[in-house]
């Protein structure tokens, strides 16, 4: 994720954020004033944001003062200008009892605020790193501008007050939040790092005028929802305002692919990621650690495997023991010509390149423009999401909260980098719900009643799902370890380790199956369709394209000796091929599709083995079925193997 959440307590606002987060991660020397630190370290000075800045007498944008941030964030919970307000309250005769009480909102807190790290994704902060003055004003304001959208979101979708006994009642801030918003520029490592720490506080005032706090929990459940709304913001920001596109790449084989800028190095993204390749090296070391350690009678402690979620704790663990000490700040224009020498230097890329990067993002775009178009299918795009988020999650329970965040993800995956229509998202959320979830909630509180809060599963069953099936490889030299990085050369065996020593066995991962879930359910849904209609086939086609990762867009070598033969007709199931050559013919945009006769005939393959085999399962389902009625077994008995039919839930039927 690029959104990261932290609880701010009042105690850790003096220890931590007003020595050294709001001075760019440095050292604050003592007794020096924040603003002159803040020039001494060459960061721009905290900025107020949220709408819930009126209430406090505050404006967007104005200037954060070290008094406004102890009084709101380190006393617990205070009027930022609660010394102002003091003091005018006792020289109108008030008493000193009744002057604390005006400067409060509401009742003291210990946690006084969440701090949210907002950073683009690697190749934008290196195009920001790398490029002119104006690259990098832009890649700033599509940046804040992310953030602001964000923070809406949370404002209006997120955010709830809890009040009375239990914290029963809850009720949305409608005057919006607060938070001091803080620039930094470089990671612990050095290298460079666009961020920005957004405290926000917990305060809100409620309709009868009354201050409450924030419900910090639900902040941290949509956490993974607001990081895919602002990489999705971020990016299409950019590309349309330096004419640049996206593209997925896979960092980790297996897992999700990252939406990055086409066009920039991956090279480039090793050498920032030196903080990675360190965690990575000690998280090794700790699973070994994990699957061997015995307790005192010689058994296994842990699981002989090593879990997503074990996994997620000690890559945690690992990053806290590679942790290096921070470093002083440094103005930024220091920082950039020596991340540009340093690249140039060590990265392994041309300098021409570095130079030039916008340049090379630029051609990339076009390459990418050309041959994908982002058509955005609502219908489709519900089925891959569905399907993500039913695979993905234990037992195939999931909230809206999960399909919003899945939904956000896919839009970025197919638009590349384009904006979109505002609320999209929420309509394939909604086309998922109502089409391929099950509502399973059983509230015992009014909390279970709430719309993010009800309980989901899908209308399929996990045993419905094919399994991945990896197609058998060629047996791994046995003094070669596996790559660290895709497309780096297997690493020689180290000196003292037997074969396979290095090898730590892991659960397998979800996603890949995720996507073949996905695949199959949109191939049943569009067999079910009426496809032969010229619009709803090229939707289909250009859906599942832009979709597609960039290595399944590759056209396959052309055979020479069927290269003249047309492909054969399809059936009712196939892509109607006669709309797809009458579009391409007329010459619309389907030619940004890049249709050719090849992927065609392609397309059409594999439609009809996946109609096939779907024919062939309801063939086997109807015998089982047919001698399951001879031999009279009892109705709950039979278990065809079939995609479920829209119904009321079924318990275990339905994939708990």
């Amino acid at each position: 994720m690029t959104v990261d959440i932290r609880i701010v307590r009042a105690g850790q606002m003096y220890r931590y954020y007003l020595r050294e987060t709001v001075v760019g991660d440095g050292r604050r020397p003592a007794r020096t004033p924040l603003r002159a630190a803040q020039e001494q370290a060459g960061v721009p000075v905290g900025r107020w944001t949220g709408r819930g800045l009126a209430a406090l007498g505050l404006a967007p944008g104005e200037e954060v003062t070290e008094a406004q941030l102890r009084n709101l964030f380190g006393e617990r919970g205070r009027h930022p200008d609660a010394d102002r307000i003091e003091a005018d309250r006792l020289a109108a005769g008030d008493s000193e009892k009744q002057a604390f009480k005006a400067g409060a909102l509401g009742r003291r807190v210990t946690v006084t605020g969440v701090d949210f790290v907002f950073r683009p994704q690697p190749t934008i902060y290196l195009l920001w790193a790398f490029g002119d003055e104006e690259t990098r004003r832009v890649i700033e304001a599509a940046h804040e501008y992310a953030i602001e959208r964000v923070l809406e979101w949370i404002e209006d979708e997120v955010a709830v007050i809890r009040y009375g006994k239990d914290g029963i009642y809850r009720v949305r801030p409608p005057g919006g939040l607060v938070a001091a918003r803080f620039r930094h520029y470089e990671a612990r490592s050095g290298r460079p790092l666009l961020h920005d720490h957004l405290l926000l506080s917990v305060k809100g005032q409620r309709l009868d005028g009354k201050w409450g706090s924030i419900h910090t929990t639900a902040l941290h459940e949509n956490t993974v929802a607001a990081s895919a709304l602002y990489n999705e913001l971020v990016a299409a920001e950019v590309c349309e305002a330096l004419g640049l596109a996206t593209e997925p790449r896979i960092v980790t084989p297996g897992r999700r692919p990252v939406m990055e800028i086409a066009g920039v190095p991956h090279e480039l993204i090793r050498w920032t990621s030196r903080r990675s390749d360190q965690i990575a090296a000690c998280l090794t070391e700790l699973e070994h650690e994990y699957v061997t350690a015995v307790d005192d009678d010689g058994e296994p402690r842990f699981l002989p495997v090593v879990s997503e979620r074990a996994r997620a704790k000690l890559n945690t663990i690992a990053a806290r023991k590679t942790r290096p000490p921070k470093q002083s700040a440094r103005p930024l224009a220091q920082l950039r010509a020596w991340w540009k020498a340093s690249a140039i230097l060590t990265s392994g890329v041309a300098a021409d390149v570095i130079t030039s990067l916008l340049e090379y993002a630029r051609a990339g775009a076009a390459a990418i423009r050309a041959r994908v178009a982002a058509v955005v299918d609502v219908a489709l795009a519900a089925v891959d999401v569905a399907a993500t988020v039913f695979v993905m999650n234990e037992g195939g329970r999931f909230h809206r909260r999960h399909l919003l965040a899945e939904a956000r993800r896919h839009l970025a995956l197919v638009l590349r980098g384009r904006r979109r229509d505002p609320g999209l998202d929420d309509q394939v959320v909604a086309a998922a719900i109502s089409t391929h979830c099950l509502d399973i909630s059983e509230p015992k509180t009014i909390r279970g009643l709430e719309a993010g809060y009800r309980l989901y599963t899908a209308r399929w069953a996990l045993s419905d799902l094919p399994a991945r099936r990896h197609p058998p490889g060629p047996a791994p030299h046995p003094d070669r370890q596996p790559p660290a990085d895709p497309g780096e050369p297997a690493a020689p065996r180290p000196r003292g380790q037997d074969a396979g020593e290095w090898e730590i066995p892991r659960v397998p991962l979800q996603y890949e199956r995720a996507v073949l879930a996905g695949a199959v359910l949109r191939e049943q849904m569009r067999a079910t369709t009426a496809t032969a209609v010229r619009g709803r086939a090229y939707d289909v086609v250009a859906h599942q394209q832009a979709a597609m990762p960039e290595q399944l867009l590759a056209p396959e070598p052309a055979d020479p000796e069927h290269d003249d033969q047309e492909p054969k007709a399809g059936r009712e199931e196939a892509i109607d091929l006669t709309a797809l050559r009458a579009l391409r013919d007329s010459r619309t945009d389907v030619e940004a599709l890049d249709l050719t006769a090849d992927r065609l005939r392609r397309l059409q393959e594999v439609a009809t083995t996946m109609a096939d085999d779907a024919r062939a399962d309801r063939v086997l389902a109807d015998r089982t079925a047919a001698q399951a009625d001879a031999d009279a077994v009892r109705p709950h008995d039979q278990q065809a193997h079939r995609p479920q039919q829209p119904g009321p839930h079924r318990g275990r039927e339905a994939g708990h």
